[in-house]
């Protein structure tokens, strides 16, 4: 078979599979995930001629992948219950609610601050894993802790784990290409000046779309879990949403000009975290009214998962920092693991995995000391002695964190199997010769839009990220194809390829095994649809956002594409604006 669209419509068939089943049918992942399974190996076998040995060899590889996820996943859960058992999680709520009551304000601070500075020291879903269940324990539904946790896997994922989506996912993705090396010797650039060049790029589109990020979350949790269901509720905190993204985004942007592309992410987050927190505990630009959720016998019964964390106080309550001390370590535990050479060098060393599976070179390796899970089981230990728990607590918190585990289990382990059957199903792996699924899903896309490609190209970069998973496995996937196409159409690649990675961060914020992840950390099991359900709409706002600027950024500003698409969603976002405000001020005039 040699057309393009059918084949196009057949690479993408799993994903629609598994998006009618999730978002469509709200079924839960644990079935929906194995029918996208099988759809991925019937098609790879019938229609890319992929044989047997390969398929399994990579589902084989997909469950190790998964395996390093639950290792995560449960280092994240013991950590929670860990500090549940310990008292300090009632010691941290009293602290947050000090600064502020205001659940938006909670969200800001946690989830894009605090998140944004985890991101860039670990990546890889780590920050839904912690910021998650740290609201859950301040009193947020589980849902809308999720909800938070997975909006904010938007701007600092390009530069989550010290730069890995760009050092890793652009870099290697790039590698060996006559033509990248051709252009890189035109801008008179090394390689590392050249990947530095884009990734000051990606920095400076995730600066512009990641300003409205902190001002969307607080609106979809308002409107979503707020008594009055109102947008405009979060509206109301706009100046301070718009102060904390800027407190991020300038730095990061600086970050990324003066240092390169490892820490924007990181020093971003902590320059912005330490100057929030710093004017919130004075008050400035706190909202003058408080939001809060409804009381919790409100509350529906689709927002709650089956974790509670007992956040009261027993006893005279911990002392603030001492609580805080297990996070605040978490994150020096990431940051020197990963930014002291030998050391990171030394704790990589130590896998266990397979490299060549029946004899297929498809092979994947758990990093047993590397691995995020690794710090969260450390800082637990540390925190044994630190909080002076008892061996009932202690064994408790084992207890519950493995009993929570068994729920994300079956999703991800058929999750992760389907992402690589998609990735390995190229011409070193079919019998057909055909191009691997993501590639050819591209491809057709690029066939159909021509010059108008960096309008579309965030949106492949978000199908891939939705695919694997991974911001880095999307870079690594499409960069060169992205390089290529450019060319073809006789635009800036470095723009083209930035916009690839933009729009794979935030295809971060519907991927499903990260959803899955979260929620599992919560206790919330077969909610993903209605996860990805509020998440796609900024999704959908960053990639329609970064693809109107890459176009402008190629093309300028005139009657084109680019600044038709921008003109009409700055136009979109005011309109519902001010509808919102004149829904408020009628709501306000009633009630008085």
């Amino acid at each position: 078979m040699d057309n393009l669209g059918v084949l196009s419509l057949l690479a993408l068939t799993p994903i629609i599979v598994v998006a009618i089943l999730l978002v469509g049918l709200r079924w839960p992942a644990k079935y929906a995930m194995p029918l996208g399974f099988v759809a991925a190996a019937l098609i790879g076998a019938l229609v890319w001629g992929m044989d047997t040995t390969t398929i399994v060899a990579a589902s084989i590889e997909g469950l190790i992948l998964a395996v390093g996820l639950l290792y995560i996943i449960f280092g994240a859960l013991l950590l929670l219950q860990t500090l549940t058992q310990s008292g300090a999680l009632a010691a941290i709520r009293a602290g947050f609610t000090s600064i502020s009551p205001d659940r938006r304000v909670q969200a800001i601070i946690i989830g894009w601050l605090f998140g944004s500075f985890i991101e860039g020291a670990s990546g890889f879903g780590t920050p839904a894993a912690v910021v998650a269940p740290l609201l859950l324990a301040l009193g947020f539904p589980a849902l809308g802790a999720v909800l938070v946790g997975m909006v904010i896997q938007s701007t600092p994922v390009s530069f989550g784990a010290a730069g890995t989506p760009v050092l890793t996912g652009i870099g290697d993705g790039l590698t060996g290409s006559g033509q990248v090396e051709a252009r890189t010797a035109l801008l008179g650039l090394n390689p590392d000046g050249y990947l530095a060049t884009i990734g000051f790029e990606v920095a400076a589109l995730h600066a512009v779309a990641g300003t409205l990020v902190p001002l969307f979350m607080v609106c979809l949790l308002t409107r979503f879990f707020g008594a009055n269901r109102s947008f405009a509720d979060g509206l109301a905190v706009a100046p301070f949403a718009l102060y904390a993204a800027f407190a991020m985004t300038v730095p990061y942007l600086a970050v990324a000009a003066l240092l390169g592309p490892e820490f924007p992410a990181l020093l971003g987050g902590l320059i912005g975290l330490a100057l929030v927190m710093f004017t919130s505990s004075r008050g400035f630009l706190m909202p003058k009214q408080v939001w809060d959720f409804p009381p919790r016998e409100n509350w529906l019964d689709r927002w709650t998962g089956n974790i509670q964390p007992d956040t009261s106080a027993t006893g005279d309550r911990m002392n603030i920092w001492l609580a805080w001390a297990p996070y605040v370590i978490v994150a020096l535990v990431l940051v020197v693991s990963r930014t002291i050479e030998p050391l990171k060098d030394a704790l990589q060393a130590v896998t266990l995995g397979l490299s060549d599976i029946f004899g297929t070179g498809i092979g994947d390796e758990v990093d047993v000391l590397y691995s995020p899970g690794a710090a969260f089981l450390l800082v637990c230990l540390i925190t044994y002695g630190l909080h002076r728990m008892s061996g009932r607590q202690i064994a408790t918190a084992w207890r519950v964190s493995a009993g929570q585990l068994a729920g994300a289990a079956v999703a991800l382990l058929f999750a992760l199997p389907l992402v690589r059957i998609l990735i390995n199903s190229g011409p070193e792996y079919n019998a057909s010769g055909l191009a691997s699924m993501p590639l050819t899903l591209a491809e057709g896309a690029a066939t159909i839009v021509g010059p108008a490609w960096p309008v579309l190209a965030p949106w492949i970069g978000a199908l891939g990220a939705f695919v694997a998973g991974s911001n880095t496995v999307s870079n690594l996937t499409f960069s060169l194809f992205q390089f290529a196409t450019a060319e073809n159409i006789g635009v800036s690649p470095e723009t083209v390829v930035a916009a690839q990675a933009v729009g794979g961060a935030a295809g971060n914020m519907i991927t499903v095994h990260n959803v899955v992840a979260a929620s599992a950390t919560v206790g919330l099991l077969g909610r993903e649809g209605d996860v990805i359900r509020m998440t796609i709409i900024p999704m959908t706002y960053y990639c329609l956002l970064a693809g109107g600027l890459a176009f402008v950024l190629i093309y300028g500003i005139g009657f084109n594409t680019g600044t038709v698409l921008l003109v009409l969603l700055l136009m979109t976002l005011a309109g519902i604006v001010v509808a919102l405000q004149r829904s408020a001020n009628r709501r306000r005039t009633t009630q008085s």
